[in-house]
């Protein structure tokens, strides 16, 4: 799970088969390195590898720490795991798994504790591209699976044998969907006549249901929200980050930093509250949360809706 991106893609699926090209720009950058603040024989956790914008910032800035770097997408890993590994050798240590099992992964390399953590939540450029499901701008079946070999249904049998009741509520909670039983209405009703099995099928379904007064308003096409509801109940985000928070405080040192990245209130939320109801372990460094400047913004648009909260760990 990881980063929201930024150069416009220029590569197609067959070129990167053979080369890794730089498929984006990690957000808030600057502000990770100045939180984290890496030191030298150090080790920090990347918990959301991404295309290893973030790693590769913290292993330049110190030349002499080491980063552990999950992501759950095994594909992304592939892809950009061998570059890294060559340029860096051991300081990079990549792992392949959710970030909610943070300790049960850190212990496979016989590490316990760590000196600062990073947590980039959303998805990549190179998932909403190149694998099935996850964009309503390119027709592929509807899957949004992350990881297949993690979960074990897809978008398609969600939205082909859940509820009405049950698809507005996953609209209405995770992608804050004014229009949810609409929606859910239309996507039972359709389905009566044909099975709903890809993107363009339920893109252009949303799009006739959606008050078209309400898509001008929204400067956006008007399945963005039921695209986001449906990727994170597919992977479990939100459960992901309640599991990983506590579990990431308690494989920090002492002093250690947590630094979160959220892209949407849902996800900022469990942050804030986690950091809160932790004041007798965590010092919040950031009361409130950071956003990129105007400048960055101009340059990587999609860190517009990005907001990253730091703590500090007060005990052993």
């Amino acid at each position: 799970m990881k980063i929201k991106e930024d150069k416009e893609i220029t590569s197609t699926q067959e070129n990167n088969k053979t080369e890794a090209k730089p498929l984006h720009k990690s957000v808030m950058t600057t502000k990770v390195l100045q939180y984290l603040d890496p030191k030298p024989g150090k080790i920090y956790v990347d918990a959301t590898f991404g295309c290893g914008g973030h790693t590769e910032a913290i292993l330049e800035k110190e030349p002499n720490c080491t980063v552990v770097a999950i992501d759950l997408d095994k594909t992304t890993l592939d892809l950009h795991v061998p570059k890294f590994k060559e340029k860096y050798e051991d300081r990079f240590k990549p792992l392949w798994g959710n970030f909610s099992n943070l300790y049960k992964l850190l212990k496979k390399i016989n590490i316990s504790k760590v000196d600062g953590i990073l947590a980039d939540f959303g998805t990549s450029q190179l998932q909403i591209t190149q694998k099935e499901g996850f964009s309503f701008r390119i027709d592929t079946p509807l899957d949004m699976r992350m990881s297949k070999a993690h979960s074990y249904f897809n978008a398609a049998y969600v939205v082909n044998k859940f509820s009405e009741r049950q698809l507005s509520k996953i609209f209405f909670e995770l992608g804050e969907e004014r229009q949810s039983r609409r929606i859910a209405r239309a996507i039972v009703e359709r389905r009566k006549i044909e099975k709903i099995e890809t993107t363009k099928q339920l893109a252009d379904l949303v799009e006739e249901v959606v008050f078209r007064a309400e898509v001008k308003k929204r400067h956006r096409h008007p399945a963005t929200k039921v695209f986001q509801a449906l990727r994170i109940h597919v992977n479990k985000e939100l459960e992901s980050i309640s599991l990983f928070l506590p579990i990431a405080l308690g494989c920090l040192k002492k002093d250690g930093k947590l630094v979160c990245i959220s892209f949407h209130s849902l996800e900022d939320r469990l942050v804030k509250i986690f950091f809160k109801e932790n004041q007798d372990k965590l010092k919040i460094i950031t009361p409130k949360p950071i956003t990129p400047s105007e400048e960055e913004v101009k340059t990587n648009a999609s860190s517009r809706s990005s907001k990253l909260r730091v703590a500090q760990k007060i005990i052993k």
